[in-house]
């Protein structure tokens, strides 16, 4: 494995890149490939489709394989004593731009809380396409705290009443209102480690396919942890 440990905006807040990071990776895809075919997401503004892997799945062993190789970093970089899982699927991004909705085509949040990580591993070998880091520009935010979330909302709803984004946005880079920070490219068993209360989101080229085949589309297997710091 290689690792990167990026600190990205005024924040430094910590990106973890691993690159080779699983040993069998394609095994992975296949078992994906093997399962009935993903349902849309509905709980959240993923724009496209899941299959939601619980502690029975066959797919389990590839969400503990990701832990037991990433655990270490997330321990020592983030200063967490320990973890617990809370949700892990395979993803496929199946939405074209001129249907997504306004917020799902500009930089979001997954949590308003540092102490909780987003993981995800590319299991894929679709070109340019990956996660863009952003700072909101009329608030200035790179992070999402409880606090800020209210007025980060309103400030967006008007952003959004106003200038509605064109779906160049989901191209990457500095918008109108979003000023990129950093940039990873969804390489082949990459795994990126980032807390989810940093302002971000995927990117993909103009001729993106959206398929939603895992042998073809662009899969990623997600885990998201909550760390547990000062328990001794």
């Amino acid at each position: 494995m290689e690792v990167e440990v990026h600190e990205v905006g005024r924040s430094k807040s910590k990106v973890i890149v691993i690159d080779d990071f699983l040993t069998h990776a394609q095994d992975a895809v296949d078992a994906a490939a093997a399962l009935p075919a993903f349902p849309p997401e509905g709980r959240t503004a993923y724009p496209g489709k899941r299959h939601q892997i619980g502690p029975g799945d066959k797919a389990s062993s590839y969400v503990m394989d990701i832990l037991k190789g990433a655990g270490p970093l997330i321990q020592s970089h983030y200063g967490a004593d320990n973890f617990r899982v809370f949700e892990a699927s395979f993803s496929l991004v199946t939405t074209r731009p001129e249907d997504m909705s306004p917020k799902q085509r500009i930089p979001h949040y997954d949590w308003d809380d540092p102490n909780y990580l987003a993981i995800m591993l590319h299991l894929h070998h679709v070109p340019r396409t990956g996660t863009a880091f952003y700072r909101h520009v009329a608030s200035d935010l790179e992070q999402v705290g409880h606090e800020s979330v209210p007025e980060l909302r309103r400030l967006v709803q008007a952003e959004l009443a106003a200038y509605p984004p064109s779906r160049v946005s989901s191209e990457g880079g500095s918008h109108m209102h979003y000023e990129e920070l950093f940039q990873v490219e969804g390489c082949f068993n990459r795994l990126v480690i980032y807390p989810g209360c940093l302002l971000h989101s995927a990117y993909f080229s103009p001729d993106f396919t959206y398929s939603d085949d895992p042998r073809t589309g662009r899969l990623t297997a997600n885990v998201f942890i909550q760390l547990s710091k000062g328990s001794g």
